[in-house]
């Protein structure tokens, strides 16, 4: 039922990125040229994937990540956020805003990726930082939103966020991902600072 879930719930994204592509595409081919998705490495069911955005950043953002470090916020575990990234372009900021650039993601949950509900999906060099008691979370399929995404995950401690992500996988049914879902929305809609 929950893969039935994904599939209607990725078709209707579907539609809506296939609507939104053609303006976001310019808009981002306009400031900073092509390309205009990118594909990152993620873990979700225990492997490597690849999972689609819009491009935010600037070409050659990652290689920049390294020099950038110094900045970094998150000082409690491995993830990687600074308030004002001068990699984002403007285009990016406002897609990043309202979340528009994960609508590429959609076409990862119906290729069955990604599920629409799960623990945030990480980068392999994060998930090897993991404390041993959230190790198997890498083996659960991640979601383009999840407990800890509803839950304030950019600001949360990097431990709290796992925690959410582990009682979500202990307890995850089809109300709860309809409860998130509902969540999500609400938070896109009326507080787009909040996921």
């Amino acid at each position: 039922m929950k893969r039935v879930f994904d599939i209607l719930g990725a078709l209707l994204g579907i539609a809506l990125l296939a609507a939104v592509t053609p303006f976001v595409g310019a808009a981002i081919v306009l400031e900073s040229g092509f390309p205009v998705f990118v594909a990152l490495e993620r873990v979700s069911g225990g492997k490597r994937i690849r999972v689609f955005k819009f491009r935010s950043m600037v070409r050659g953002a990652h290689a920049m990540k390294c020099g950038l470090q110094p900045l970094n916020e998150r000082k409690d575990g491995p993830l990687f956020k600074i308030k004002n990234d001068p990699r984002l372009t403007r285009v990016g900021k406002v897609l990043r805003k309202f979340r528009i650039d994960e609508f590429p993601q959609f076409v990862n949950v119906l290729m069955g990726d990604l599920s629409m509900v799960g623990p945030r999906p990480h980068e392999p060099g994060e998930l090897a930082q993991y404390p041993k008691e959230f190790k198997s979370l890498s083996l659960a399929r991640a979601g383009l939103t999840g407990l800890s995404q509803v839950s304030g995950a950019s600001s949360l401690p990097f431990k709290k966020e796992l925690e959410l992500d582990k009682y979500y996988v202990e307890h995850r049914s089809l109300l709860l991902d309809a409860s998130i879902l509902f969540r999500t929305v609400w938070i896109l809609f009326f507080d787009p600072t909040g996921v």
